[in-house]
């Protein structure tokens, strides 16, 4: 548990922004699908720290099933939150399309993480 704790704090900020209301007018409210926007960015960010405390700060190797992982619990919590908004908030809504972002951004982080993990591998290779 202690080697993942970005993980941990990236998951309960998203939940925390997922169920607190949004205000009416907020910052940036008029750029055009800012809204999906930032879910592509929250879920990518999840996805990229989980590669990250996987492999820079546990030093452990990249299984397939941590890659899989890496695309599935962002999409898993990503669709949680739209049910948590839809059926246990009065001041937000659960959007299929927020869904579609989650994903989208999931994937977007897992390719990234996979740049990334080439990257650090390579250079993980040329210090021996």
């Amino acid at each position: 548990m202690k080697d993942y704790v970005l993980t941990i704090l990236v998951t309960v900020a998203i939940v925390v922004l997922s169920i607190i209301p949004i205000p009416e007018h907020a910052p940036l409210s008029d750029f055009p699908l800012i809204d999906k926007w930032v879910h592509m960015v929250m879920y990518g960010g999840l996805a990229f720290v989980m590669w990250f405390d996987r492999v820079a700060r546990n030093k452990g190797d990249m299984s397939r099933v941590f890659w899989i992982l890496m695309f599935v619990y962002p999409m898993l919590l990503g669709g949680l939150m739209e049910l948590v908004q839809a059926y246990w908030t009065t001041c937000r809504s659960g959007d299929w399309i927020d869904f579609e972002a989650d994903a989208i951004g999931a994937a977007l982080g897992l390719l990234i993480s996979f740049l990334f993990n080439k990257l650090w591998n390579e250079k993980i290779s040329g210090q021996r």
